[in-house]
């Protein structure tokens, strides 16, 4: 007789990550609607809040001890069509139609290197990272690479198109910043960043004046953001190659001694011929 496994009720606060992954996901589809209906500014907002929902789902996952490998692949493909295949359609329907096939290409190129990053994000998890490589991410991540190559959108809303919404323009911005995702060059971490408990206050007084820019002008602010993204590579790269050498100049550790797999000798008198008595079984160690 077959005997059937009652599976327990799942707990709400274990689906609240998954369900904020898929408000991520809802989020990216939607802002290809508003870019449909030539509703641009929405399409970028809508692409911000799946970042918002992105960055809070991993680490409500961890904070409610909700992790789960089906969750970490919800995460992944949400991330795709949110970051990947959203603001490729978006760029394509804003400017880069305008090229043709070549448009098409481009934009095609960046939504390719951004399943690669990924996929190779994936296939990293399970590996444990160098010392000196921990507190960086290695390319540019999907979500910081949806943001920039939105950052000639944001020119463009505040300071008129003439300025950035050029389709050969964006054409080489866009393999920029594709390259970018997919390549080994160190970039910012926030996750692992450690605010001295001294910067704390400071820190959230200048998240709220922050918000309180980004609500009343949003496109100089993602503007600076984006900029000082940009700025903030050339010091991780410094910053990571730094590590790098203190970790080779560091000493290697010394291996740890292992215990004999056999008892040591025992030295017996003269004219005494018979070997000592076996150890116990306990004190064998292998």
């Amino acid at each position: 007789m077959r005997v059937r496994r009652r599976l327990s009720d799942l707990p709400v606060n274990r689906m609240v990550p998954n369900v904020l992954t898929l408000l991520a996901l809802c989020a990216g589809m939607t802002a290809i609607r508003f870019a449909i209906n030539g509703e641009f500014q929405y399409a970028v907002f809508a692409i911000i809040a799946a970042g918002i929902f992105d960055g809070l789902d991993g680490r409500l996952a961890r904070l409610l001890k909700a992790t789960s490998q089906f969750g970490a692949e919800l995460d992944s493909l949400a991330d795709f069509i949110s970051f990947g295949v959203a603001p490729a359609a978006v760029l394509y329907l804003w400017t880069m139609a305008a090229l043709g096939s070549i448009g098409w290409a481009i934009v095609l190129f960046f939504a390719v290197c951004c399943a690669l990053r990924l996929a190779r994000f994936n296939t990293q998890l399970g590996a444990e990272p160098a010392p000196y490589a921990a507190n960086f991410f290695s390319g540019a991540p999907a979500p910081a690479g949806a943001g920039l190559i939105m950052l000639p959108m944001f020119i463009s809303f505040e300071w008129g198109d003439w300025i950035a919404r050029s389709p050969y323009l964006n054409a080489v911005w866009i393999g920029g910043v594709a390259l970018l995702m997919v390549s080994t060059v160190p970039t910012v971490s926030l996750k692992r960043i450690r605010i001295p408990h001294r910067f704390v206050m400071p820190s959230l007084l200048g998240i709220g004046v922050m918000t309180g820019f980004l609500t009343t002008a949003p496109w100089p602010t993602l503007t600076f953001v984006g900029a000082v993204y940009l700025g903030s590579i050339p010091l991780t790269i410094r910053a990571a190659a730094q590590a790098r050498r203190a970790a080779a100049m560091r000493p290697a550790e010394p291996a740890e001694a292992t215990a004999p797999l056999v008892p040591a000798a025992v030295v017996l008198p003269l004219g005494e011929a018979t070997p000592p008595a076996s150890p116990p079984a306990n004190e064998w160690r292998h």
